[in-house]
């Protein structure tokens, strides 16, 4: 696979290379030399902590002690 570098120093990864390794637009990519060529790589995105503790009683735990910092200040 091969791709041209535009004016402005920009080359596009090829389609099947950005499906392989899950690069999708305004992903992260980092660079590096090796062997005498770059080596791009995609950062990895934190996994989405959404519902990552559910179940834990976390929310409950949380409620209790604001609603006692709520009564000791009055």
């Amino acid at each position: 696979m091969t791709s041209r570098v535009g004016p402005k120093g920009q080359v596009v990864i090829p389609k099947e290379l950005r499906d392989r390794l899950g690069i999708r637009p305004g992903d992260e990519v980092t660079f590096r030399l090796a062997n005498g060529g770059v080596v791009v790589e995609p950062v990895p995105s934190p996994r989405e902590p959404r519902g990552a503790f559910r179940g834990a009683g976390l929310l409950r735990t949380v409620e209790a002690e604001h609603a006692e910092e709520v009564r000791r200040d009055r």
